[in-house]
């Protein structure tokens, strides 16, 4: 197996998941109301699952590994957007949760910036897979021997495997009021 493939798995999860949210964005134009639970969710999934562990694995290992190669400038400058594009999704999420929060707490006002994030969050993440499924992952495996592209899917697995323990830990710090 090539070290895209699990990137490429993950991409079809978070597709499911703005699937989901288009459906939310429709019901939210019928019933003039969001469910919070499933904002909840979603903010979980992106925060844990798109961020951390799909992200995560792209800018801590292949891209890591991609700047000690000499990459074409295209490859370079694609990286780059990649890497801004993540940032933006941060941001993005990030605003939904201030935006959840204030809805949560009964700002009916809050629900235009719930719509607003949840219309560009299903605008930005197909276009972002599709740059990543179709316009880089592939090409840049060239810059790989087989044994580096073995050593970084091991590496992937084993980031995976530490990342459920992280996420715990530190729920546990912030409920221990941050002692351990």
């Amino acid at each position: 197996m090539k070290p895209i493939g699990p990137l490429m798995w993950e991409h079809r999860l978070i597709e499911r998941l703005v699937s989901v949210l288009s459906t939310e964005l429709k019901q939210i134009d019928t019933s003039r109301k969001a469910d919070v639970d499933l904002l909840t969710t979603a903010v979980d999934f992106f925060r844990t699952y798109a961020d951390r562990t799909h992200h995560g694995k792209e800018e801590d290992i292949l891209f890591r590994d991609l700047e000690k190669k000499p990459l074409s400038a295209e490859h370079a400058r694609i990286m780059k957007e990649l890497i801004e594009e993540h940032v933006y999704a941060r941001k993005t999420v990030g605003a939904l949760v201030d935006a959840k929060n204030k809805y949560k707490a009964g700002d009916a006002e809050s629900l235009k910036d719930i719509v607003k994030d949840l219309k560009e969050l299903i605008r930005f993440y197909p276009t972002h897979i599709e740059k990543e499924d179709k316009h880089f992952f592939y090409p840049i495996l060239d810059y790989f021997s087989k044994q580096e592209q073995d050593d970084m899917l091991a590496e992937f697995w084993e980031f995976d495997r530490k990342l459920i323990h992280e996420k715990y830990q530190k729920i546990v710090e912030g409920l221990e009021g941050g002692k351990a």
